[in-house]
């Protein structure tokens, strides 16, 4: 569960830069993370975020991860 007041940065404009997303309990995040340069910063939308931020995106809520977002949850742990 993200931390209270957690920003919602919307939906991905693929017209701005964004670090790549992966699920966290999967395959993908260790295929995702040997493609990803290793970055101590994420960006979403243009906007750069530190190490271990998260932030809400839609329903998701994501976690920075050495320069990728990590699905972590439902941005509603009541509606999951």
């Amino acid at each position: 569960m993200a931390p209270a007041g957690t920003r919602n940065v919307g939906a991905i404009d693929p017209e701005l830069r964004t670090s790549p997303v992966a699920e966290q309990i999967t395959e993908e995040l260790d295929t995702v993370q040997l493609e990803a340069p290793e970055d101590t910063v994420c960006y979403f939308n243009g906007q750069q975020f530190r190490n271990g931020d998260y932030v809400r995106s839609g329903t998701t809520v994501l976690e920075c991860r050495q320069g990728i977002w990590v699905e972590i949850g439902p941005s509603d742990p009541r509606n999951p």
